[in-house]
């Protein structure tokens, strides 16, 4: 499998899992509804399981940008490698999207939440404010990518074996960090499924909120190169 097409799937897989946990705890009439933020956790962090599980020994399932910024930076992977990550990453999340609007279409219907239903695609702050929101990505971005490396020892991104570490830094990140801002933490998460947002004939829609969008795409990134930073500084 070639690293654009394993980093697509695995994506798709990370979004429609993750985004279906956000759609069935907030849809009206859907079965999980009102299940909360730890099922939400629980949910990201098991998406991301499958997502690394089921592509790791093809593309080494960075399925976020920031991860593959990071790499190219301590140079585990050429920099010509990063647009096709990239590429694979946004087209990935914007399917998975897709898909979760297809599957929970008849309750996007009969809910009249319009910001609940953007939520269900991207991220937004509890209370906005530019730098806090901007520091906190950064934040929980530098938790993740720092994670990432020693769970991976250096390689180029991550195997079947580090699916379950990965995925439990995940929940831990979001329990313990994803109150302000959602925890994107990943540029391609937020962005992709933001696109489809707007796309997507969605029943009662707003906007899907393009001021705020740039922070859980710059956060990240900055979160990445200072990661990668103290990572090079350490070894």
């Amino acid at each position: 499998m070639s690293i654009f097409l394993a980093e697509l799937i695995g994506t798709a897989l990370l979004i429609i899992l993750g985004d279906g946990v956000v759609a069935n705890c907030i849809l009206n009439k859907s079965k999980g509804q009102n299940g909360g933020w730890i099922v939400i956790t629980m949910g990201w962090a098991m998406a991301v399981f499958v997502g690394v599980f089921a592509v790791g020994a093809y593309s080494g399932a960075h399925l976020n940008s920031a991860v593959t910024l990071a790499l190219a930076v301590t140079g585990a992977i050429p920099w010509d490698q990063v647009p096709v990550y990239v590429a694979a990453q946004m087209l990935g999340a914007f399917i998975g999207a897709c898909i979760v609007y297809i599957t929970y279409k008849q309750h996007f219907d009969v809910t009249d939440n319009p910001d609940g239903k953007l939520a269900i695609f991207c991220t937004g702050p509890a209370i906005r404010s530019t730098i806090p929101n901007l520091v906190t990505e950064i934040v929980g971005t530098f938790v993740l990518i720092f994670g990432v490396f020693y769970i991976a020892k250096g390689d180029v991104g991550l195997g079947a074996v580090d699916a379950l570490p990965v995925a439990l830094l995940v929940l831990a990140i979001g329990l313990s960090l994803g109150g302000p801002t959602g925890y994107a933490i990943n540029p391609a998460r937020d962005l992709g499924p933001r696109i489809a947002h707007a796309i997507l004939p969605i029943k009662g829609k707003r906007d899907s909120d393009w001021s705020y969008a740039w922070i859980p795409v710059a956060g990240p990134a900055i979160g990445a190169l200072l990661a990668a930073a103290l990572h090079m500084a350490l070894k």
